[in-house]
C-alpha cells in the first residue's frame, strides 16, 4: 500500500532542494534555473516515530524497519501551466497521481537567486499555482459532463451520482475555489474521491525560509500561516539548506549536535513527514519480534482484516483474529508476556478498528 504526497512549487523556492534531503540523495537536480526537475523524482522515506525504537528494545529485536511515505518532486509550475505553458501538461498529469499536496513557498530574500515572478511574495505564489490547478480541474470537469449525460440517459446511477458532485464542484471552480471547499457528505465520498480532481486533495504548505529564520519565522511565513489556517490547511516551516546540510552529516549524534547548536530541537523535515503522514489520514500499528520491530501504514478507522492484508494479501483472505496490546500497555507491562499476564492482551476479530499504536499478531489460515 503505497502512499504519496506531490512536492509542487514555483521554479527557484528550493523544492528540489527539499526533495533532495528529504530522500538524502542527488536524485533531484537542485539548479538555479526553471524545470530543472524533468520528470518527478520519487523519494521513500521513513516516518519518525520514537515509540518504535522503545518497542524494540523491550522485544530485543534485531532489526528496527519503521514504515515508509513516498514523496514526489515534481517539475515547477509557472502561470499558464493549464494552457500549456512551461511543463504544463506533464505537470498536471503527474500531479493527479498523488495521494496529497506538499506546496513549498519562497519566504526569503535572496538576491543570488532569481524569483520567476520578479519578488518574494509567497501568498502570490500560492495563488498562482492554486489558480493553475483550478483551472485544470475545471477543463476536467467540461470534459466529463458530455459523457456523463449520455450515461444518465442510459439511466446509469453512478453517473448520475457524479454529475450531482461535478456540477456543485463546477460553481466552485468557476468562482475560483478550490473543490476541497465542497462539503460532501459521508456517503458521497467515495464517488467525490473517484472524480480525482487535483484540488480535492489535502494541502500542507512548507515555507522554504533562510538559516535565521528556521526558528521563529519571519513577515512571509505569518502571512502563509494566516491563509493556511483560513483553508484548514496545514504548514510547516523549513530552511531547505539547513536540512540539506543536516541530511549531509552520517550520524545521528552529528544531526543533533548540529540541531543544538542552531537552536532547533528537531529536524524541519521530520515534521514535514509526520504531516504529510497526518495529511493522508493514515496510522500506524506495530509487529514486534526478536527478529524484527517494524511498523505498518493503514488508512485511520480500517479493520483488523485490512491491517493485516498491509502485511500480506493472505493474512486478509485468511483473517481469524489479532492479539492486540496498546502501546501504552505494552510499555507499562515491558512487552508481550507482561501485557498477557496483565490481561492487556485482546483477542480482536474482523470487526475491530485498528487504533494508532496498537501492536498486532495475526492468525490466519489459508
Amino acid at each position: 500500500m503505497g502512499f504519496n504526497c506531490g512536492i509542487v512549487g514555483l521554479p527557484n523556492i528550493g523544492k528540489s532542494t527539499l526533495f533532495n534531503a528529504l530522500t538524502q540523495t542527488a536524485a533531484a537536480e537542485a539548479a538555479n534555473y526553471p524545470f530543472c526537475t524533468i520528470e518527478p523524482n520519487v523519494g521513500r522515506v521513513g516516518v519518525p516515530d520514537a515509540r518504535l525504537a522503545k518497542l524494540a528494545k523491550i522485544a530485543s529485536s534485531a532489526q528496527i524497519i519503521p514504515t515508509q511515505i513516498e514523496f514526489v518532486d515534481i517539475a515547477g509550475l509557472v502561470k499558464g501551466a493549464s494552457k500549456g505553458e512551461g511543463l504544463g501538461n506533464k505537470f498536471l498529469s503527474h500531479i493527479r497521481e498523488v495521494d496529497a499536496i506538499v506546496h513549498v513557498l519562497r519566504c526569503f530574500e535572496d538576491g543570488d537567486v532569481t524569483h520567476v515572478e520578479g519578488s518574494v511574495d509567497p501568498i502570490r505564489d500560492a495563488e498562482i499555482i492554486e489558480m493553475e490547478l483550478i483551472l485544470a480541474d475545471l477543463e476536467s470537469v467540461e470534459k466529463r459532463i458530455p459523457a456523463l449525460e449520455k450515461r444518465i440517459r442510459a439511466q446509469d446511477k453512478e453517473a448520475k451520482a457524479q454529475m450531482e458532485l461535478l456540477k456543485q464542484v463546477q460553481v466552485l471552480l468557476e468562482g475560483g475555489r478550490p473543490a476541497r471547499e465542497l462539503e460532501v457528505a459521508e456517503d458521497d465520498k467515495r464517488t467525490f474521491h473517484m472524480l480525482s480532481l487535483i484540488t480535492s486533495k489535502p494541502l500542507m504548505y512548507v515555507c522554504n525560509v533562510s538559516e535565521e529564520d528556521a526558528k521563529e519565522g519571519n513577515e512571509f511565513t505569518a502571512k502563509v500561516i494566516e491563509k493556511a489556517k483560513k483553508e484548514n490547511a496545514a504548514y510547516v516551516i523549513i530552511s531547505a539548506r539547513i536540512e540539506e546540510e543536516i541530511a549531509s552529516l552520517e550520524s545521528e549524534e552529528e544531526k543533533q549536535e548540529f540541531l543544538e547548536t542552531i537552536g532547533l530541537e528537531e529536524a524541519g523535515l521530520n515534521r514535514v513527514i509526520r504531516t504529510g503522514y497526518s495529511l493522508l489520514e493514515l496510522l500506524t500499528f506495530f509487529t514486534i519480534g526478536p527478529k524484527e520491530a517494524r511498523a505498518w501504514t493503514v488508512k485511520k478507522n480500517s479493520r483488523a482484516p485490512q491491517a493485516a492484508g498491509v502485511i500480506h494479501t493472505d493474512f486478509e483472505k485468511g483473517f481469524i483474529r489479532s492479539e492486540t496490546i496498546a502501546y501504552d500497555d505494552y510499555i507499562k507491562f515491558s512487552g508481550e508476556q507482561g501485557s498477557k499476564e496483565a490481561g492487556k492482551m485482546r483477542l480482536e476479530g474482523k470487526e475491530y478498528i485498528v487504533q494508532d499504536g496498537d501492536v498486532l499478531h495475526f492468525r490466519f489460515n489459508v
